[in-house]
């Protein structure tokens, strides 16, 4: 796709919107930028420069309503990534959900159909894993994969939870309405 400012794409589809569910609708490593989208369309807008210049990448997670498309992202380094989210008003629907990329979002392949989550409001991957563990939290509760998300395993039914963040390969930061907890992933496998 021809490159542009990103107002001006942004103002190409109307309907389309950035969910900030859990402050990770954008993903910043060095110089990139990867911004998602939902609503009418669940795109990814990605900017190789700080921003200079976007392209715009179609994604095949659901969209089409409002609280439809991808609500959280996160790149493990320039070329993997993932991305979640789906169906917010039908929290269990675990298919066209989750995806992930080997070109740094160019494309994207739905992945764990009909397996694990549903509706994710946070994904990230675990530090020094490289790009094989992956952490979600959302509507169903704390899933933990590593196998690079081809399949899940959940770790709680906590369903108050929305944010995490890793402050090293093994411990966790979360948090959601009116808690934050701690948790430590030494051990788990799926």
């Amino acid at each position: 796709m021809a490159k542009n400012s990103f107002i001006q794409i942004a103002k190409i589809v109307e309907g389309e919107v950035a969910f900030a569910a859990s402050n990770t609708n954008i993903v910043v490593k060095k110089n990139e930028t990867w911004i998602v989208t939902g609503g009418k369309k669940a795109n990814v807008y990605y900017s190789p420069d700080k921003g200079k210049n976007w392209e715009v990448y179609t994604t095949p997670i659901i969209q089409g309503k409002a609280m439809t498309g991808i609500f959280t992202a996160d790149f493990y380094d320039s070329k993997n990534g993932f991305i979640a989210g789906g169906d917010y008003e039908a929290p269990n629907q675990n298919f066209t959900n989750k995806a992930f990329t080997t070109d740094g979002g160019k494309t994207w392949k739905l992945i764990a159909e009909n397996q694990g989550f549903g509706y994710a409001s946070c994904v990230q991957y675990v530090p020094d894993s490289e790009g094989k563990s992956l952490v979600s939290i959302g509507a169903s509760g704390l899933y933990y994969s590593s196998d690079s998300g081809n399949s899940w395993k959940q770790l709680s039914t906590d369903t108050s939870l929305f944010t995490i963040r890793f402050l090293n390969n093994h411990t966790a930061i979360a948090a959601g309405l009116n808690k934050m907890i701690r948790i430590n992933f030494i051990g788990i496998s799926v």
